[in-house]
């Protein structure tokens, strides 16, 4: 591949085009991905309810969670409009599959959309997307927003997207706020209940932790994480609205996760966010043809699984202004000490000063 001088980068609206020739859906291979995926997933789900041993059982529903995750991403791609945008047919299967993963279309559409167009903006990024407070804003703040504002981006919350993220952030909040635009929130939530309760009945404890509880465990984990990562780590950037592009947003706010074959396919390609975000309408089967063809985006912040920096993502809190960078609990503590102005220290008498504890005789 050619490379491009550095004033030959094309940014802005020109960068946006350049990636429009990618934007192009393929029917037939958007289709086979969905059933061939969907199949998958129905046998290993098949497989959670099975009398095998339940080591057996046990790695069908790892099996489960993972092409879970992966059939969440197709799902996320056609709400987007970059796969089967035209398919009624994928609409109705979509919406089916967004409620059964407590995910329902309403709110995904409507809080990821603000997410792609706020992305990495100190104010009004907050909606589908991890919250952002500058330090001084956090030290300012009352006890008990700190705790609110660290839970929300606590590792434990992370592991148990499946509670804090999807069941209630996705599905019961934004119902309690807004209950008819997002009635299908309490639908999923019901449904997932109900499915709890008469697993539980019907078949018992074990099969409901192979075959639900464990299954949305990984799923949800893996997922929430991904989010938080590629839009929290060592080098991301964030302004305010005045400072604020679009195209900067995506390529230095959004990381290239780096993964391996197998995790790229599970993750459906999700790991190229800085792409999708520069074109959200570009399938993810074509991300990595993207990467590999145009230069501007073959150079991103990167992110990987790997155990040191998964804790390097996860010890990010707030956003220093003043250092132009992430940081964590212990950089809240060490608070700036003032320098002086020279004109100010000229000024300062520097006589010691003598304190008479007594009349003089």
């Amino acid at each position: 591949m050619l490379m491009k001088p550095q004033h030959l980068m094309r940014t802005g609206k020109d960068l946006i085009l350049a990636t429009k020739p990618f934007a192009v859906d393929s029917p037939v291979k958007s289709w086979w991905y969905v059933l061939s995926t969907g199949g998958l997933l129905a046998l290993a789900v098949a497989g959670t309810f099975t009398h095998f041993h339940p080591v057996i059982r046990l790695g069908f529903s790892l099996l489960t969670g993972l092409l879970t995750l992966r059939f969440f991403v197709i799902y996320h791609d056609q709400q987007h409009e970059a796969i089967l945008s035209h398919s009624r047919l994928a609409e109705v299967l979509m919406q089916v599959f967004g409620v059964l993963v407590l995910s329902p279309s309403s709110v995904w559409r409507s809080s990821h959309n603000h997410h792609h167009n706020h992305n990495s903006k100190l104010r009004g990024s907050n909606i589908g997307s991890f919250p952002i407070m500058t330090r001084d804003n956090f030290l300012k703040s009352s006890r008990g927003k700190r705790f609110r504002y660290l839970f929300m981006r606590h590792p434990l919350t992370i592991l148990f997207g499946y509670v804090f993220v999807f069941f209630y952030g996705m599905c019961l909040y934004p119902f309690l706020n807004k209950p008819r635009e997002h009635w299908d929130g309490l639908v999923a939530a019901v449904l997932h209940v109900a499915i709890i309760v008469g697993v539980t009945w019907f078949l018992g404890w074990t099969t409901l932790c192979f075959a639900v509880l464990l299954p949305f465990f990984i799923a949800d984990a893996i997922g929430t994480y991904l989010f938080y990562a590629q839009h929290n780590f060592p080098g991301v950037s964030f302004r305010d609205s005045a400072g604020w592009t679009y195209d900067k947003a995506a390529l230095e706010s959004s990381s290239y996760m780096k993964t391996g074959r197998v995790a790229a396919w599970f993750t459906a390609n999700i790991g190229y966010h800085h792409i999708h975000h520069l074109n959200a309408r570009i399938p993810f089967y074509r991300l990595p043809e993207v990467f590999h063809t145009l230069r501007e985006v073959s150079q991103p912040r990167i992110t990987t699984l790997h155990p040191l920096e998964i804790l390097r993502c996860l010890r990010l809190k707030v956003w220093d202004v003043d250092a132009q960078q992430m940081i964590g609990v212990r950089g809240l503590k060490l608070a700036p000490v003032p320098v002086p102005h020279p004109a100010v220290v000229a000024n300062v008498d520097l006589r010691p000063k003598i304190r008479i504890t007594s009349k003089p005789r």
